[in-house]
Formats: C-alpha cells, structure tokens, sequence
C-alpha cells in the first residue's frame, strides 16, 4: 500500500510483463510506469535487460512454471502481459524429463504445444493465482495500423491480384494454427510459416521465389491478442529487401510494425512496396 495525494491508501498495481525476445517488452514497461503500475519482468531465453525501467527482474524458463507462480504471488501480482518473441523451438525441444510438475499439468491441460489450447490453458493457470492476462493492444495499440502504403512505390495491378490472394490464404493457415505468413511469385506459393517465425519464412521464401516476391502476414480470425500481437518491423523489412521482395503487405488493424518510418526507409532503398491491405483493398 502507499499514500494517495489526498491523504488516503491507494493500492499499488502491480504488472508482470513476461518478457521475450525483441523489443517489444521494453515498449510495453515504459507504457505500464507511465500508467503508475509497479512492473515485474519475467525474463525468458533471448529477452532483453530490463532492470532499468522496472521494479524487479526475475529470471524464468518456460519448462519451469512452478517458481513462477509462486513469484507472481509472492510479488502481489494482479495483472500480466506476455510479450516478445517467444521461441517455437524452444517450446518444442522443452522435454517431459526436464520440466516441472506445473509445466507438464499445463501441456496435459492443453494437449498441443503450439495451438490455441496452450492459450487457454495458460491464461487459466494464471487466473487460478489471481492474475488476468491482459489484451497486448492496451499498451501497444498505436502500432497497429489501418489499410495505408508507407513505402513510396505502391504495388502494381498484377501485385495487387497476388496481394489479395495471399491474404486469403494467411488467414486460412493462421486458422489452423500453423503460421501467418505466405510468399507467393506468379500466383504460386513459395513458402508458408511455421514455427521458424515471420522472417525466417521470408528469407526461406525469397530464396525459393527469386526477385518479385509477394509477402503477405495475416492473422487468425479469431486471434487473441492477450497472447501475441502479430509484428513486423525493420528486421523483416530488410530481410525482404534482401530477397529481392517486390512486396510486404500486412493485414490492416491487425497487425503491428514497429518503428514504420525506419521500416519504410529500408522499403525505399529497394522499391519494396511496404502496405497496410483490407479486405476492400
């Protein structure tokens, strides 16, 4: 408890952000202080230093729940954000032989390591100590754009035919759980994402396709955003450029790119056309 301005108790709100990869979760603990929460940051593998801009640091694995949740108790936590890139692989390789009693209750929970179950099941277990997982877009909404071009070279006609069908065929394989990102040359699909995550899936694309390539990140319908908000930014902006890319188009008001003024610089090195694409086109 602290004192309020006018004298009175005021509770102290405490957030964790669980904290992978990228910079995302540096973003969403400066937006928590200014909002007055107390933040934790659970530190998962490849997640930056945060020790400067929050209460405490604790050092978590994903094969190790237990000591979580006895941490969020114990640091009086009420509210969480999972945030940052979480390794597939890692979660993948994570043996019954070397996780804890709590981590293997949760797979049994969810029955599937990498579909919308293991949401389910992690959001429950959190609830069950009192902590709500909250909607990413709460600290991260402004970077999520609606239907817009950012590069200064807008997609062709015949882009614009492979633009519509790629994003069709993102939702359906976001649908299914196995990835949000298509590449597509002359109406053919070159490569589609699984677990090696939206970059990786570019470079392996535009190998395959050679120059003139059309990528397109879409989201699952039913996306829940209190687990991931789907991001490109300019690592995948170069990556495409370094394929030689004519196109990186993401699904408008629902997909985030991180600084967009630096990624649209990279577009125009290239000629890449860098959209935010609706339905309507």
């Amino acid at each position: 408890m602290r004192v309020g301005v006018a004298g009175g108790l005021a509770v102290e709100r405490t957030l964790a952000v669980m904290c992978g990869a990228g910079v995302l979760p540096a973003l969403v603990a400066e937006r928590a202080r200014a909002e007055r929460w107390r933040v934790v940051a659970f530190t998962f593998d490849g997640a930056t230093d945060l020790s400067a801009r929050v209460a405490r640091t604790i050092p978590s694995r994903l094969r190790e729940f237990g000591p979580i949740l006895t941490a969020l108790k114990d640091e009086g936590v009420s509210a969480a954000v999972l945030v940052g890139r979480f390794s597939m692989t890692d979660v993948l390789h994570t043996g019954t032989s070397t996780a804890d009693e709590t981590a293997l209750s949760l797979q049994g929970r969810a029955g599937s390591r990498i579909d919308s179950r293991l949401v389910d099941a992690i959001i429950a277990l959190f609830a069950g100590v009192g902590v709500e997982v909250l909607d990413q877009r709460r600290f991260l909404g402004d970077l999520v754009p609606e239907a817009g071009c950012w590069s200064r070279r807008a997609p062709t006609a015949d882009e614009w035919t492979e633009i519509r069908r790629g994003l069709t065929l993102a939702r359906e394989i976001a649908d299914a759980s196995i990835g949000q990102t298509i590449v597509l040359r002359y109406g053919a699909v070159v490569a589609v994402e699984a677990v090696e995550g939206t970059t990786e899936a570019v470079r392996r694309g535009t190998a395959l396709a050679g120059p003139g390539a059309v990528i397109v990140k879409a989201t699952a319908r039913a996306h829940d955003y209190r687990f991931d908000t789907p991001t490109i930014g300019p690592e995948t902006v170069s990556a495409a450029v370094a394929g030689g890319a004519a196109v990186l188009a993401v699904e408008a008001g629902r997909v985030a790119i991180l600084d967009r003024q630096a990624a649209a610089r990279v577009a125009d090195t290239a000629g890449l056309s860098l959209l935010s694409v609706s339905d309507a086109g």
